[in-house]
């Protein structure tokens, strides 16, 4: 074979290569929505495109998915937040200055179309795929690798934050994973492992005051309220609690349904964990179960003021083109219909152990994982 024949074949390979990855690119529509779908046989996670949320992760043959809350209608295509989306780059609202300048609450994540940014990959272990975006108020970038487990209800998410800007600036990433109906009624439990813990809206210069233990809060009338729960009264409406161990967890876990959905992060990455509660027509709504850099719910110049909560900063700094990186993990575990809610996660190498919460014989919970999953 010639020279040129041996080139002109080797191009076409190349191209017809270059084809599939672009083939294999292309967002799938779910209820109309441009999406990146990822599933094993246990479980399907489902990337919205017009605002980069999670909007979907539920078992193979069960129709429950918890992050089912401000899901838009089919042929919706609006660019917005709903189910689990993110925060970046703030959590709350913006300055009056900020705002007039177009500045959206929670930073302008879920308002610009997000772009996979790669042909995903698929291993022995789990498939992958790349997100990426940009934030042209806030200057910064996002890249988001996702890696579902081929074989468990369970997937890793690591983000890299690129500060664009020619200065430094301020900024806080806050993942704001919500869980709605059905999987949300009055017997789903949340637990976590903050520990100490301040209700939003106390007033400044010390909103940390005053403060409780998890699971505690105290409401507008001081009356002391164990927040696992949440019937038909929200208050107090969020909850902010520092994480003091390696790792932070959150979960919520519905008897009824039989299922339990976590999430899993390093605490020197997401040192607060927030609970966000809502009810509507007396029966709850929505229930937030938030962790990220700040557990402070206020615009940046009150944020520069406050500067710390109990030695821990309550906003983030990136340099001139500086990346930041942090990483979560989520599961999906069924439970009985009698289960207590969680006590402790304990990460081994190979499987996280879920350990009931149960005076007597607590039960253990488990899922196999590799080491290379782990946040």
């Amino acid at each position: 074979m010639s020279h040129h024949r041996i080139l002109r074949t080797l191009i076409l390979c190349y191209c017809w290569v270059h084809w599939l990855s672009v083939q294999g690119a292309q967002p799938a529509l779910v209820r109309g929505r441009p999406s990146v779908v990822l599933q094993n046989p246990t479980a399907k996670v489902v990337l919205d495109l017009n605002g980069g949320a999670i909007g979907d992760f539920h078992l193979k043959g069960s129709d429950i998915n918890p992050l089912r809350w401000a899901t838009p209608e089919p042929g919706d295509t609006s660019i917005r937040g709903f189910g689990h989306f993110l925060c970046l780059d703030r959590w709350g609202p913006p300055s009056d200055a900020e705002g007039a300048k177009g500045m959206p609450y929670h930073g302008e994540a879920t308002h610009v179309v997000w772009k996979e940014s790669a042909p995903r990959q698929s291993s022995p272990n789990d498939t992958e795929a790349l997100l990426s975006a940009k934030l042209p108020i806030a200057g910064l970038a996002v890249s988001r690798r996702v890696r579902l487990s081929s074989t468990q209800p369970y997937f890793l998410v690591r983000e890299e934050i690129t500060n664009e800007n020619p200065l430094g600036r301020l900024y806080n990433i806050v993942q704001h994973p919500t869980i709605g109906p059905p999987f949300l009624d009055e017997s789903t439990v949340v637990d976590c492992n903050g520990r100490r813990g301040f209700a939003q809206g106390n007033p400044l210069p010390h909103p940390e005051e005053p403060s409780s233990h998890w699971p505690v809060a105290f409401n507008t009338d001081g009356i002391s309220i164990n927040i696992r729960h949440l019937t038909n009264d929200p208050n107090p409406n969020v909850v902010s609690y520092h994480i003091e161990k390696l790792h932070g967890w959150v979960t919520a876990a519905s008897p009824a349904q039989g299922l339990l959905i976590g999430y899993l992060w390093r605490a020197s990455e997401y040192p607060w964990v927030s609970l966000w509660r809502d009810v509507r027509d007396g029966k709850p709504s929505a229930r937030g179960l938030e962790f990220g850099s700040t557990g402070l719910h206020q615009p940046f110049p009150i944020l520069t003021q406050v500067r710390s909560i109990w030695n821990q900063p309550v906003f983030d700094y990136l340099d001139a083109g500086e990346k930041h990186t942090r990483s979560y993990a989520a599961f999906l575990v069924k439970i009985p219909g009698d289960f207590q809610g969680v006590n402790e996660i304990v990460i081994e190498t190979d499987k996280l152990t879920i350990q009931e919460r149960a005076p007597k014989n607590p039960r253990k919970f488990s899922i196999a994982i590799s080491e290379d999953l782990l946040p």
